[in-house]
């Protein structure tokens, strides 16, 4: 279960990145969290803080629900 939440995630976060027309580096400025980690959470391989995810989620302008839904 904890596996496919995270693989849900990081499919979202890609999914909603690329909605906003944002590359893993404009996002990275935008929200401070450096390209290379913001490419390990897309890979399902690091999963972020709650604050970062909130920044994240700030970032693209999407309610924090969205990225736990199919």
């Amino acid at each position: 279960m904890v596996n496919s939440t995270i693989d849900l995630f990081s499919k979202n976060l890609k999914k909603y990145r690329n909605l906003k027309g944002l590359t893993q580096e404009q996002l990275s400025e935008i929200t401070g969290i450096s390209q290379d980690y913001l490419s390990e959470i897309e890979r399902g391989k690091k999963t972020p803080s709650f604050k970062r995810f909130i920044l994240i989620a700030e970032a693209l302008e999407t309610p924090a629900y969205k990225f736990f839904m199919q």
